[in-house]
């Protein structure tokens, strides 16, 4: 995957910045999610960086004939009607595991939204690991890593260390993307 990463930056005149995380357990978030292929690009600079990232799925996508290349792909399925949540599940990962480096799009979705899903920030939080921002900046054809950063609980203080390393973010979908906040600074 390193090899496919560096090769297709190659070919397309993208670049990765930032330095490879040192923690062995971390919640990647990538932002913007203005298309498909900002999260290919969040997948290739992971690879990169030599990270072997993880992302969430359905648990349907491991099965089938597909299922094995899925869960080598780094798929972690999930029942969504387990009755038990997705964060609290996320958390259990990361408590029963010696290295996990989950990368989660705090979007949720390719369309614009006031706010930003929370659940990053509370795998993180809950975990107590720290969290990697990896940016695309299309404008530049650049895709940075920023260095780890640990939650401390206070929402609106995180958010905004949040923010100061995102600031040049822009998808590849020029005008894309949500606006950098959770509901829970609102409420503060």
């Amino acid at each position: 995957m390193k090899f496919l990463a560096r090769l297709w930056c190659r070919l397309t005149g993208w670049k990765y910045v930032g330095v490879a995380p040192t923690d062995k357990k971390m919640v990647i978030i990538g932002t913007p999610h203005t298309s498909n292929w900002d999260f290919v690009l969040f997948l290739a600079v992971t690879s990169h960086f030599g990270i072997n990232a993880k992302v969430i799925g359905k648990h349907t996508l491991v099965k089938g004939p597909f299922g094995r290349f899925m869960r080598r792909l780094g798929v972690i399925p999930i029942e969504r009607n387990s009755g038990q949540g997705l964060v609290e599940i996320m958390v259990e990962q990361f408590n029963n595991s010696d290295e996990l480096a989950l990368v989660i799009a705090p979007e949720g979705t390719r369309s614009s939204e006031d706010y930003w899903r929370s659940g990053f920030y509370r795998i993180a939080v809950g975990a107590q690991v720290p969290l990697v921002m990896a940016m695309v900046d299309a404008a530049n054809k650049t895709i940075v890593l920023h260095d780890a950063l640990m939650m401390t609980g206070d929402v609106s203080r995180d958010m905004d260390e949040v923010r100061k390393r995102l600031t040049d973010a822009n998808g590849i979908k020029a005008g894309g993307g949500s606006r950098m906040r959770l509901r829970a600074e609102d409420a503060d």
